[in-house]
C-alpha cells in the first residue's frame, strides 16, 4: 500500500493523483512520508554543525555538568572559551535559575496553604510538587543532548539567552 508523500493519505496503486492533497504519486515527484519526517526531525532545532568537532568531544563533560544543579559553575568558569560548552552552560543556568526560583515559589505556596488549613495544605503541596519534576526531565534531555555532542534547545527555556 502506499501513501501521499504531502499528506499521508493511503492510495491505491493505479491513482495517479492524491485524492486528499491532488498531489502526484508519481515516485520522481514525491518522497515517502516516513522520510520528510526523518528530515524534518533531524533539521529541528539542531544546529550541531556550527562547531568543530574537537570542540564538542574535548567539552561534551563540561556541557553534561552544566545540566546537574550547582555544577553549572564549573562549566561556566573553566570553559568559557568553548562554544559548545558555552551553550549548554546557557542551558543549564536558565534551568538552575528557574529550579531556584520555582523552589522558593513553592516554599512559600505550600507554607500559606498550611497555615490556612493543614488538609489543604497536604492536599496540594503534593500535586504542586509534581512540576518539580518537570526540571528534573529537562535535566535529563540536556545531559542526553550533551552527551551526543548536539546542540538542540531544551523545550520551553531553550529560546532563552544568558550568556553570549
Amino acid at each position: 500500500m502506499a501513501f501521499c508523500g504531502k499528506c499521508g493519505t493511503k492510495l491505491s496503486e493505479e491513482v495517479k493523483f492524491c485524492p486528499g492533497c491532488g498531489a502526484s504519486t508519481y515516485l520522481e515527484d514525491t518522497q515517502p512520508m516516513e522520510e520528510n519526517i526523518q528530515s524534518s526531525r533531524a533539521n529541528m532545532a539542531t544546529n550541531t554543525a556550527a562547531y568543530e568537532a574537537s570542540d564538542i568531544e574535548q567539552n561534551k563533560l563540561m556541557a553534561i555538568l552544566a545540566y546537574i544543579g550547582i555544577l553549572v559553575l564549573i562549566p561556566l568558569f573553566a570553559a568559557k572559551e568553548s562554544k559548545f560548552a558555552r551553550y549548554h552552560t546557557n542551558q543549564g543556568l536558565i534551568l538552575a535559575i528557574c529550579g531556584i526560583v520555582y523552589s522558593v515559589a513553592y516554599t512559600i505556596v505550600t507554607q500559606m496553604l498550611l497555615a490556612i488549613s493543614w488538609r489543604l495544605g497536604l492536599f496540594i503541596s503534593p500535586i504542586l510538587g509534581l512540576i518539580g519534576l518537570v526540571f528534573f526531565v529537562l535535566a535529563v534531555m540536556g545531559i542526553i543532548n550533551a552527551s551526543q555532542g548536539k546542540e538542540k534547545e531544551l523545550p520551553i527555556i531553550g529560546k532563552f539567552t544568558i550568556l553570549k
